[in-house]
Parts: C-alpha cells; structure tokens; sequence
C-alpha cells in the first residue's frame, strides 16, 4: 500500500476517533437537553462519517474497488442525523412548557412550536380547532 494512502487512511481515523470522543462528551457533560443534543448530531456524526470514508479509502487501495456499502451508510447518516435533531429538539419544546418562557418571540402570531396555543392564553389547549 503507498505510503500517502497509508497517510490519509490514518489522518482520516484519527480524526474521525477524535470528532466522536468530542461528541460523546459533549453528550455526557453539557447541562441541558437542547445543548446536549448538538453533541451526536454534530461531531459525531462528522466522525463517524470520517471513519466511513477512511474504510472506503482502505478498501479501495487494497482491493480496487468501491464499498458501496460505506458510501450508502455516510450518505444515510448525512441525510438522518439533521433531521433527527430537528424532530427531538421541535418536541423537547412543544413539550417542555419552562423552556418555551425562555424563547425570544417569533414577531408573529404563531409560537415557536407547531402546536403553541395562542399567546395570552392559559388553556394548553386553546386556540386548537376541535372536530
């Protein structure tokens, strides 16, 4: 195997490894749950998309060909992971009524979540139409 293959490979391993550790961490220690939540959506998933792309890189210098199967998995990871976030973190605040007090208002009618009652309104479920 030529010597800046070998390189890469690596370079792409360790930097995978170290956006993951960054990841987890940020999982385990950061206070709250909407913080916490950039964690594996962020560097994780760069790292384990780095680590995906050095596999690939490896198995096309040793065997010649292309894993798809690699490719498939980073592009699946790219295309998920953002969306997951953005459903957690959308029903964390629909959900978690001290945290939408917090939120800077929208400037329209509407709240920042999808089901946000009118403003003013006491009722969780005011502003609803019910059939």
């Amino acid at each position: 195997m030529p010597i800046v293959a070998e390189f890469l490979i690596a370079a792409l391993i360790v930097v995978g490894a170290f956006f993951l550790l960054v990841g987890s961490f940020a999982l385990a220690k950061l206070p709250d749950m909407m913080r916490r939540l950039h964690g594996p959506t962020k560097a994780t998933t760069l790292g384990v998309g780095s680590i995906l792309i050095a596999s690939m890189a490896y198995a096309a210098v040793v065997r010649g060909t292309l894993s798809i199967h690699e490719l498939l998995i980073t592009l699946f990871l790219f295309l998920t992971a953002p969306v997951t976030a953005f459903m957690v973190a959308k029903a964390h605040i629909l959900r978690d009524r001290r945290e939408r007090a917090k939120l800077p208002p929208t400037g329209s009618e509407k709240g920042w979540a999808t089901l946000d009652p009118s403003p003013g309104s006491t009722d969780e479920l005011a502003g609803f139409e019910r059939k």
